[in-house]
């Protein structure tokens, strides 16, 4: 469905910027309207056809529409690891009708996140942060049968505390995911680190008042964790320093909140300081991404991941559709 909000004509001019050229827009992606403007094109010419999504049979992976997509050029070139988890027509289809390659970024993504996953140089640590354990339940189990420690920080720390019985008060829980985390805290023992003090406040905001909690004490009534507390970030920063490969995906709290990003940048800090000694180390895309490049980090970490969710699925052992597309190739 069209919405002018999603269009990529503002994408023409930057990407014209960034390549010294001339970049042309086509207003649709299949149909006369491009034919007519991919034959208009010089010789070495650039254009930018619109938004897939603005046809239905994108995200169905329709047959004929990937066709149609296939029709405009010789040989696919994928290089959208951002979407590699997903089977859709530009990426999964097309694939099927023109001799496709893997683009260099994708090769980068997938020779950083695979060495990790397969090989990779011990002690491994894993931090995973954001706001829920529901959501990174596969992560985790896959995680923890491949890493040497798993530091687990953010909202999602609030839920492994509240399956110990820690009162957690107005901090973010899910009820729903309490028996998963507690069979998880028992499988994993001493490879599951949680922080030891969390940054409190009275309310969800950049002012709210705020205090230092102990993780052995409660959370008092009408508080609740916004961030981890400078112990802990001590104390992972001392866990990462020892590593020789390192993934991150998630903040450690709510970043986007100057008074509560102090444990993300802790950790990225840490992060990198390892990278300077040696480590590799890899940034799991999304938030992790934002707030490493917040933090002004970006070009001390040894790969910063261009796909949050295909990250994710890759760290989790799944197959992506839009690697997959190539493979079969």
């Amino acid at each position: 469905e069209r919405a002018p909000s999603m269009s990529l004509a503002p994408v023409a001019p930057a990407l014209a910027h960034l390549l010294g050229n001339d970049v042309a827009f086509s207003p649709d992606c299949i149909g006369t309207d491009a034919e007519s403007a991919i034959n208009a094109m010089p010789t070495g010419g650039v254009i930018l056809l619109e938004n897939t999504r603005f046809h239905p049979g994108e995200t169905k992976n329709d047959r004929q529409f990937a066709s149609k997509l296939a029709q405009h050029g010789d040989v696919f070139v994928n290089d959208a690891f951002g979407t590699a988890h997903r089977a859709h027509a530009s990426n999964v289809g097309v694939a099927t009708h023109l001799p496709a390659v893997a683009g260099l970024l994708l090769q980068n993504e997938i020779n950083y996140l695979a060495t990790a996953l397969e090989d990779p140089k011990r002690p491994f640590v894993a931090i995973l942060g954001g706001a829920k354990v529901s959501g990174k339940i596969d992560v985790i189990d896959a995680l923890l049968r491949k890493v040497d420690k798993l530091l687990v920080g953010g909202g999602m720390a609030n839920t492994f505390f509240a399956a110990q019985g820690r009162e957690m008060a107005d901090s973010l829980v899910e009820t729903d995911a309490l028996d998963t985390a507690r069979s998880m805290l028992n499988a994993a023992g001493a490879k599951l680190v949680l922080p030891v003090d969390q940054r409190i406040a009275d309310s969800f905001s950049n002012d709210a008042a705020q205090q230092l909690a102990s993780a052995s004490s409660d959370v008092p009534p009408g508080w609740q964790s916004l961030d981890i507390g400078p112990a802990t970030i001590d104390n992972f920063a001392q866990e990462i320093a020892g590593a020789k490969t390192v993934v991150w995906n998630g903040p450690m709290g709510v970043f986007e909140m100057p008074n509560f990003a102090m444990g993300t940048t802790g950790v990225a800090r840490a992060v990198a300081e390892a990278t300077a000694q040696g480590a590799t180390t890899i940034i799991g895309g999304g938030d992790s991404a934002a707030a490493v490049e917040q933090a002004g980090l970006s070009a001390q970490m040894s790969h910063i991941s261009t796909g949050g969710g295909a990250s994710l699925e890759l760290l989790e052992g799944k197959a992506l559709p839009g690697i997959e597309a190539l493979a079969e190739r």
